[in-house]
């Protein structure tokens, strides 16, 4: 069973979109993620997922949401900007029917404001869903 839930986490973070050698930052921390699933994001980028605090550029950054954290389109815009060219934004919120459970719409119109897309929805994990945020293919900024 544990080499199931392995193999089913490795696989929502290949569909997510991370690969070897991703320098990924973690934003929105907290008790209630998914270990497993950070774990797998680690296992397949090769190193450990970078804090709040790393000042550098990112290729790819996980937030993880939750319906009372605040403003979601002002993280999103925050988390764009270690952001590197044409790098991602994979947002964790949790499920429909969990605790702190974030409205599709408002994902939608937090990432249009915020000049993103999303590019695909995946069942990250048995309670959080992964949203792969882009820019679109002309400037961002």
């Amino acid at each position: 069973m544990v080499a199931t839930a392995e193999a089913a986490a490795n696989s929502a973070v290949t569909k997510l979109g991370f690969t070897a050698g991703l320098v990924v930052q973690e934003l929105g921390y907290d008790s209630d993620v998914d270990d497993d699933l950070r774990i797998a994001i680690e296992d397949v980028i090769g190193s450990e997922l970078e804090d709040e605090d790393y000042g550098n550029v990112a290729d790819a950054v996980t937030l993880w949401w939750r319906e009372d954290d605040g403003d979601l389109t002002d993280a999103l815009v925050d988390a764009l900007t270690n952001l590197a060219d044409r790098g991602f934004i994979v947002l964790l919120s949790p499920k429909v029917g969990r605790p702190g459970t974030v409205e599709a719409s408002d994902i939608e119109e937090a990432a249009l404001t915020a000049g993103l897309h999303a590019s695909g929805i995946v069942s990250a994990s048995p309670d959080w869903t992964g949203t792969r945020l882009v820019a679109p293919k002309t400037a961002r900024r």
